[in-house]
């Protein structure tokens, strides 16, 4: 019994045979997905809409509205979340049997500090994009200047030969 270390590749290979010849014979990729779609039995969207709180059943603790200061919100809640930990600690030792709405406190201004935080994700993604073009641009103006360097290093290597030669 011999067997393979690769499955054989699938039948849709013959579509491309003639790529190299042609690159117009291999059929056009499927259209992206829009809208919704079901992968693995659970089901995606392909829109990046960040639901309210309100949506979620969350109590909102920033103001609303599109003029929202991240910064100023961000460590309102962080000082909110601290003083509701200390107001849990005090509550454990004194009154243990009511620490549920302490926790569910907390739960909500962890809740109200990851949408905010999920809110500035655009803006952490175009910052990031354009940190890799700039270091892509930096690292191709090196490999210019590299190769015109090496190319004025070789320049020099041949004139200093064909002087050598002609003056044989």
């Amino acid at each position: 019994m011999s067997t393979s270390a690769f499955p054989p590749p699938p039948p849709y290979y013959r579509l491309y045979k003639n790529y190299s010849q042609d690159p117009n014979s291999a059929p056009e990729p499927p259209p992206p997905i829009e809208g919704t779609y079901v992968c693995f039995g659970a089901t995606y969207t392909t829109s990046d809409n960040l639901p309210s709180l309100e949506e979620q059943g969350v109590r909102q603790l920033y103001p609303k509205g599109a003029n929202v200061d991240f910064k100023k919100e961000l460590k309102s809640l962080n000082r909110d979340l601290q003083l509701h930990t200390l107001e849990l600690a005090d509550i454990l030792i004194e009154r243990p049997s009511q620490y549920a709405r302490r926790i569910e406190e907390i739960s909500t201004v962890f809740k109200n500090l990851h949408h905010l935080l999920n809110a500035l994700r655009p803006h952490q993604a175009r910052s990031t994009l354009v940190r890799i073009l700039e270091l892509q641009i930096l690292n191709r103006k090196r490999a210019v200047e590299d190769i015109k360097r090496r190319r004025e290093e070789a320049q020099g290597i041949l004139n200093e030969s064909l002087a050598i030669l002609d003056g044989h």
